[in-house]
């Protein structure tokens, strides 16, 4: 799997774009969060590209981009935690879950089909 990094706000607008066309996965990640480091190796291993399909994964570290994540806990409407998941559908969260509720099969069970 090849995580995009999250660095700079305006990738939030780029992300509510790109999500009108594919699902995007924001993974909030603590590097100095056991539980976070155990969910991130558990949805790498997990990850199988043929069920992903065309999922784009971001990757925020939050102790560099504490921002970030302020930005999007105000854009998207869903409180912080950490580790944790989103999934953005038509510029939306319609998913999310953190610590060890974070699953691969969850976050593909709850991609929507793409409204054409």
């Amino acid at each position: 799997m090849n995580w995009k990094e999250l660095t700079d706000v305006s990738q939030l607008a780029e992300i509510k774009e790109l999500s009108k066309k594919q699902p995007v996965l924001i993974f909030k990640h603590s590097t100095r969060c056991s539980i976070s480091a155990a969910s991130l190796n558990r949805m790498e291993r997990k990850w199988d590209d043929s069920k992903a399909q065309n999922l784009e994964a971001y990757y925020l570290d939050l102790i560099a981009n504490r921002d970030i994540s302020n930005a999007i806990e105000q854009q998207f409407g869903i409180y912080h935690q950490s580790p944790q998941v989103l999934l953005i559908q038509n510029g939306k969260c319609v998913y999310d879950n953190s610590h060890f509720g974070i699953s691969f099969d969850e976050v593909i069970e709850n991609i929507k089909p793409v409204a054409v």
